[in-house]
């Protein structure tokens, strides 16, 4: 590989594999990216759902991000042990789940929670936990903007639910979410139209709630595909995550946007199975396997290489006829879909000069810290 490739570590210091590799300085510089598309660091609400990580969310943090989102109570408590000020829960809360969400509360009182809502009866159970704790929560609405996973259709039901909440003792709606993760179309110009039609019974229903005399309704909408598009709405709060890290999949969706790898996976040879095969130790436990093989990771050092075969430990891929490749060789993997990659790896070795020079720690990879 050559010598001035940005992702190459001094041999001596290369770690043990499979690894995740972090690279902070260009980490530090897709953060001052999304602000700088966003426009006001007040609009940017990132998902830690990628990093799950103290170290990557401080950075935000020291950048003047102060508004976070996150997936799981780990990932909530995490935040809180950061110090965030605020952070929205992006799911609805059900059984036991709400019994900890409202010990999470008690436990950062410095940082002020939220989740969401879709369902009259889950907002009941909510309500019931924090007034007997003499407690108010806040709840934004989760919108079905098309996605069909979660959320509620936004018309007439949901502009019910959003006002029974408004008379239920123990929380308060403060506004809407609108994630819009089915809006992919590689073409740009079709994916703002698919966004701008997914959006406007959203914007219909905040004007209908504010309408009704209820205070304006705070609207955290898109991910990330969607976030040039609705960061151009400056009466949206924007909560991409992928970017902190960005991936070979939004690289080749989204070229458009301006971010840049920043998470690698350190990989080796371990077999030659046959004359033009490679065995490298790159399996389903080291890298996120939704996708089709053949998208799954591709190789800065070795882009030839064709992935055939997968198993829990091990990744066989076709390099031809006269590859030259010997077991212990090193190559470096750009995976697909960073989200579940991070996840599968408790720690990540930080790069800077072509050393090591750190560890970060998944902390919220768990399903608990301590709440």
């Amino acid at each position: 590989m050559p010598a001035s490739s940005w992702y190459a570590i001094d041999p001596a210091l290369l770690p043990d594999s499979p690894a995740l590799l972090l690279y902070p300085e260009r980490v530090q510089r897709n953060i001052d990216r999304a602000i700088a598309l966003v426009g006001d660091v007040q609009r940017l609400r990132p998902h830690v759902k990628t990093n799950k990580s103290a170290e990557a969310t401080r950075l935000m943090l020291r950048t003047g991000i102060t508004k976070f989102k996150c997936a799981t109570i780990a990932e909530a408590e995490m935040l809180g042990q950061c110090g965030a000020a605020d952070v929205l829960l992006a799911y609805q809360p059900v059984g036991p789940k709400v019994q900890r969400f409202a010990a999470l509360t008690q436990q950062y009182p410095g940082t002020r929670y939220a989740c969401l809502c879709d369902h009259p009866d889950a907002a009941r159970q909510l309500a019931a936990a924090f007034a007997a704790l003499g407690r108010e929560v806040s709840v934004f609405l989760d919108l079905n903007t098309g996605q069909h996973r979660s959320g509620i259709a936004p018309g007439e039901t949901a502009f019910q639910l959003y006002t029974a909440c408004a008379g239920m003792p123990g929380i308060r709606p403060l506004g809407l979410h609108a994630y819009d993760g089915h809006v992919r179309q590689p073409d740009l110009e079709a994916r703002r139209a698919a966004c701008h039609e997914a959006f406007a019974p959203v914007d219909a229903l905040r004007e209908r709630i504010r309408g009704a005399g209820l205070p304006e309704p705070t609207v955290v909408a898109g991910g990330s595909p969607t976030f040039p598009i609705h960061a151009e709405r400056l009466d949206v709060e924007c909560s991409p995550g992928t970017f902190i890290y960005w991936d070979q999949g939004y690289s080749s969706l989204c070229p458009e946007q301006p971010f840049e790898p920043a998470a690698l996976l350190l990989t080796r040879v371990v077999s030659l199975p046959d004359a033009t095969k490679l065995c490298l130790d790159l399996g389903h436990k080291s890298v996120a396997a939704e996708n089709p093989l053949s998208q799954r990771v591709s190789f800065l050092n070795a882009p030839h290489l064709l992935p055939i075969g997968q198993s829990e430990e091990h990744l066989v891929v076709e390099a031809g006829p006269g590859h030259g490749f010997q077991p212990g060789d090193v190559l470096y993997g750009l995976p697909y879909h960073i989200c579940p990659t991070v996840a599968l790896f408790e720690r990540a070795y930080t790069i800077e000069n072509g050393r090591l020079s750190g560890e970060w720690l998944a902390v919220a990879r768990d399903r608990k810290i301590t709440c």
